[in-house]
């Protein structure tokens, strides 16, 4: 597996990944309605557009994207930013792949310049970011209005 910046090419295959991972890992912790407006809001029309501010990544077995991640500044901030769109197939899951996706955001500049990393994360994805080291920003453990908990990690 290899894991490499995003190019617009990447942007189908890389909204399927999304749109098959929230329909199979994340519709135990959400109704179906969100998990077809969180598909939506990761088109691949957004995707491309996301990945002008952000960096980018995909992984890829052989030609095939089964992962993705980006980070970027936090609302423009020099000593924050934020992890967004981290999504692995189901069956890639459990596998490392995830943790090669943190791993290389975590060496990105937006990360090696920041003080503060926030990570708006699904129910479902929680633990796995708590095992990364992130925790739950202001002790809050429960989904905002967007469905998502914020977890941080500081530097």
């Amino acid at each position: 597996m290899v894991i490499r910046r995003f190019v617009e090419e990447d942007a189908d295959e890389t909204a399927q990944v999304i749109a098959k991972t929230l329909r199979i890992s994340n519709s135990p912790d959400y109704p179906a309605e969100n998990i077809e407006a969180n598909i939506s809001s990761h088109s691949p029309d957004v995707l491309k557009e996301r990945a002008k501010d952000a960096n980018m990544y995909v992984v890829c077995d052989n030609e095939n994207v089964v992962g993705c991640g980006s980070i970027t500044g936090y609302w423009g901030s020099k000593t924050e930013s934020i992890l967004l769109t981290i999504f692995v197939l189901p069956e890639y899951q459990n596998k490392g792949v995830g943790r090669k996706i943190i791993e290389t955001l975590e060496s990105d500049e937006f990360f090696l310049r920041a003080k503060r990393v926030e990570i708006p994360a699904s129910i479902t994805a929680c633990e796995f970011y708590k095992k990364m080291g992130y925790t739950y920003k202001n002790n809050i453990a429960t989904p905002g209005e967007d469905g998502c908990i914020r977890l941080e990690k500081h530097r």
